[in-house]
């Protein structure tokens, strides 16, 4: 990863986290039925995304942007275990549950940042 002086290095690992995430999903979502084309390009967008908004939310220091990516990880989540229904089966059970776990560590890191800015923005009151 490279240098950005404009961003705290502990902001980034939220990043180097969810990059397993991507890592992980990108083949699988890929992968799916031509006829799944509008789930599975709404889920590589929502994986996709997910980057910006970090990446957003650690250079402006806003917490609105915080919550926008968390925000954004419930959509994916939801879209997840929407593409693992047994009536869809677009991703196995197994698939949903390790994309779940990748996403638990991001999602926890997120989290840790929101209860820092939040700490933060109240001190500078």
């Amino acid at each position: 990863m490279t240098r950005d002086e404009h961003v705290n290095a502990r902001d980034l690992a939220i990043i180097e986290k969810y990059e397993a995430v991507v890592t992980y999903l990108y083949p699988i979502i890929q992968n799916c039925p031509r006829r799944h084309a509008t789930l599975r390009d709404r889920l590589i967008g929502l994986i996709f995304d997910q980057v910006g908004l970090l990446y957003e939310a650690a250079k402006s220091k806003q917490a609105s942007r915080l919550y926008a990516a968390d925000a954004n990880l419930a959509t994916l989540r939801f879209w997840l275990r929407f593409a693992a229904d047994p009536k869809l089966k677009l991703i196995s059970y197994r698939q949903h549950a390790v994309a779940l776990r990748y996403l638990a560590e991001a999602g926890a890191m997120l989290g840790q940042w929101i209860k820092t800015a939040k700490g933060s923005g109240r001190s500078g009151q």
